[in-house]
């Protein structure tokens, strides 16, 4: 993960990936998950998205996105994806 703030309060992004190992629909494999987040004066915008053509075994062909909420502090996760 790479991350920069900036002088202005609330203003800031960041860059990462990450490989998800496991099970989806009960088929095996990995993928990648490429994410790009800004807060920009104190407004977030998240995108995580699947890198195309990562993922793995079962999981071959998978693509969609993964939306994270956070509220009281907590994360919830939604993924929307598609599988061949």
């Amino acid at each position: 993960m790479l991350a920069a703030g900036t002088a202005t309060k609330g203003s800031a992004g960041y860059v990462a990936i990450e490989r998800v190992t496991g099970t989806l629909q009960g088929r095996k494999g990995s993928f990648v998950l490429i994410h790009m987040g800004i807060m920009s004066r104190g407004v977030p915008s998240l995108t995580v998205q699947v890198v195309p053509d990562s993922g793995t075994d079962e999981l071959t062909g998978l693509s969609g996105r993964l939306a994270i909420e956070i509220s009281n502090g907590q994360h919830h996760y939604s993924f929307d994806y598609a599988l061949p």
